[in-house]
């Protein structure tokens, strides 16, 4: 229903008024590249539409301003990072009382066993450690999977997100293999020896995966997130706690895109019993902090384990982990926000937008989706899709670009490689009529 000539006539006119608006975002990007890699201090800030990443002067709340003087709604929230809100001062004051009292020990303070009680009491898990990232959260729960289940291989869902853990990095081929995620680079070995991979939704795949008897561990997301919202079907959580407790695997919960369904993620919301929790991204209020909780009785394993010498060759753990800055900004972040009151503001938004959205889906009679979950929602260029491959199907990179740089050249920012929003407690109704008319008009461009 686009035309794709008209599309692509009007995404050059994008591109054209997008440099128009940023010469100084350009110039910064042109002699960022004498020095960064890409131009950019991580590679996927080139992944922005637009001939190159804009530049950021400051940013407050749900709001953000370029060094070009432009301000923007902000959907993106640093994919999550920034789910609070941008800039709070309280982790700001935290920050900074901590840091003019040390950061670096490699020893504990008071707030190491506040956040301890507090993820214990908002995910349910008793016994947890930090990290610095999820993905490194991820990386040491496979390693204790392994090492406490003597089995080699784990589990992942295709089109799955966990960071940048190798084990993850893998999809299923039009064969049903295991094979590399396209863009996977350098891989240390092929992910067949490491994975093993089933269809989201899938709960005979999934069986008969774990019937082999070699998985140590499913690591999952309680709905799919970084491909399109994929929601899971129902019974799919019962029979997935089931089958892993039948086949001896266990189950490792990633929580750091889903912490949009409340405070306690959707293990809290949907009764979800783990054996394993990760915990990344927003709990530090943009400061670089995660965690990963686990049962008493696994605790108790490898208490043993952590008492022993060689504890620090162990694969585990890092220099700067758990550092007091980084706990200072999670207690002042959890003691202060991610509440029930702030998801009670963030969550009907989301639904706000996603009638936005649906709104001008149904008024151009277009074949688009919009999901949400929780505060999360996202839209599609397909049919609701019940796994990863089907998401990944609809893919349509051309409107993608079109869509996103439309946004950003009328003060819109979202969630790049797709087309996702999330709320902050900080956001408006009115943020969310701005996207309202940005995304009609948008379509009714396109349609035209």
């Amino acid at each position: 229903m686009i035309d794709r000539q008209h599309l692509a006539d009007s995404q050059h006119a994008e591109e054209q008024r997008f440099v128009e608006l940023h010469p100084r975002s350009a110039q910064m990007a042109a002699d960022a590249r004498t020095n960064l890699l890409g131009g950019v201090p991580m590679a996927w800030m080139t992944r922005w539409p637009g001939a190159f990443p804009l530049f950021f002067d400051e940013a407050h709340g749900a709001r953000f301003t370029d060094v070009d003087g432009h301000e923007y709604v902000d959907f993106c929230l640093g994919d999550t990072g920034a789910m609070t809100g941008h800039a709070l001062p309280q982790v700001a004051d935290a920050l900074y009382h901590q840091a003019s009292r040390g950061i670096t020990t490699m020893l504990p303070n008071a707030d190491a066993a506040w956040v301890g009680g507090e993820l214990a009491r908002r995910f349910g898990l008793p016994v947890w450690q930090m990290a610095m990232t999820a993905t490194d959260a991820n990386r040491f729960v496979l390693r204790f999977a392994r090492f406490l289940t003597g089995r080699s291989k784990v589990l992942v869902f295709d089109w799955c997100y966990h960071g940048s853990v190798d084990e993850t990095l893998v999809t299923l081929d039009e064969r049903g293999l295991a094979v590399p995620r396209q863009g996977n680079i350098g891989p240390q070995v092929h992910p067949e020896q490491t994975t093993v991979v089933v269809p989201f939704n899938d709960i005979p795949a999934l069986e008969a995966a774990l019937a082999t008897g070699e998985i140590a561990c499913v690591l999952a997301e309680p709905a799919l997130t970084n491909i399109g919202i994929v929601l899971p079907q129902p019974g799919f959580h019962t029979a997935l706690r089931d089958l892993t407790r039948r086949y001896g695997t266990l189950l490792a919960i990633d929580e750091t895109h889903t912490i949009c369904v409340g405070p306690g993620g959707a293990t809290a919301a949907w009764g979800l019993q783990p054996d394993f929790f990760v915990i990344g991204k927003t709990i530090g209020g943009g400061m670089p902090a995660a965690a990963y909780g686990c049962t008493a009785e696994i605790a108790a394993r490898l208490n043993e384990l952590l008492l022993d010498k060689s504890v620090d060759t162990s694969g585990v753990g890092g220099t700067l982990t758990g550092n007091a800055l980084a706990l200072a900004a999670v207690k002042a972040t959890l003691s202060t926000t991610l509440l029930d009151a702030d998801f009670a503001h963030m969550i009907p938004l989301a639904g706000k937008w996603t009638d936005g959205v649906q709104a001008a889906i149904d008024a151009f009679g277009l074949p688009w989706n919009v999901q949400q979950l929780g505060a999360r929602a996202e839209y599609w260029f397909c049919p609701p899709p019940g796994d990863g491959a089907t998401a990944a199907a609809a893919v349509d990179h051309q409107l993608d670009a079109f869509m996103h740089l439309w946004a950003i050249n009328r003060g819109v920012l979202l969630t790049p490689f797709h087309n996702m929003a999330l709320m902050s407690p900080h956001h408006t109704l009115a943020d969310v009529q701005l996207h309202d008319r940005v995304f009609h008009d948008a379509v009714e461009h396109l349609t035209r």
